[in-house]
């Protein structure tokens, strides 16, 4: 597990927020925009990068820029980690069943995208263990494009993990725009931080 530290709740200015939204019956909300990957798709073609993977490290590295994102329940306890890695949904074409790869936050896409590729090739199992608390989840869609998604419910309301997803990419005037949906914590995530979510996540993919 990273290196986190333990928020004093007595002073941090978010714990009244965090102990309203705790208590709720559906303690997560999830919202879908669209991002425009048309710069981004072009110079991963020419890499020759796998889209997905490079598509999870572009959302891990701004996610991580974002403390909001950072914060997790442990023991009961509100913590903020110095650094949230991955794990994602693969599908296994033989068996049209996926399986979950955990993979470590790197500084570099390149990195990334190849022990992301490798760890997905070589992984046997679908389940490795319980999903670490410290990851960003994502389980892409790209057999359609949607307007909106949910997902289902551990009942667990502890569970502050954010899940990312997209869908199937489409042209639309001359850009290609891509389906995208995070679900966060709202005792840690607002609107305004998906918000700043999605401008970071936007930069990123124009200015690759």
């Amino acid at each position: 597990m990273n290196h986190y530290k333990i928020i004093d709740e007595k002073i941090w200015k978010r714990a009244a927020h965090c102990t309203v939204f705790r208590n709720c019956i559906e303690p997560a909300f999830c919202v879908t925009f669209e991002l425009d990957i048309t710069n981004f798709l072009k110079k991963v073609k020419v890499q020759k990068y796998s889209f997905t993977m490079s598509m999870i490290y572009a959302v891990s590295k701004c996610a991580n820029e974002i403390e909001e994102f950072r914060y997790r329940f442990v023991d009961g306890k509100v913590v903020l980690f110095d650094k949230i890695d991955t794990a994602f949904t693969y599908l296994n074409k033989a068996t049209e069943l996926f399986k979950v790869v955990n993979v470590p936050m790197t500084d570099t896409i390149e990195e990334y995208v190849v022990m992301a590729v490798q760890a997905a090739k070589e992984q046997q199992e679908y389940f490795t263990g319980p999903l670490g608390n410290d990851v960003f989840q994502f389980s892409p869609m790209p057999w359609v494009s949607y307007t909106h998604i949910s997902h289902t419910n551990s009942g667990k309301k502890d569970n502050a993990v954010p899940l990312f997803d997209w869908g199937k990419f489409f042209e639309r005037d001359e850009k290609i725009i891509l389906p995208f949906s995070v679900q966060a914590h709202h005792s840690f995530v607002d609107g305004l931080h998906i918000g700043k979510l999605a401008d970071k996540i936007q930069k990123f993919l124009n200015d690759y």
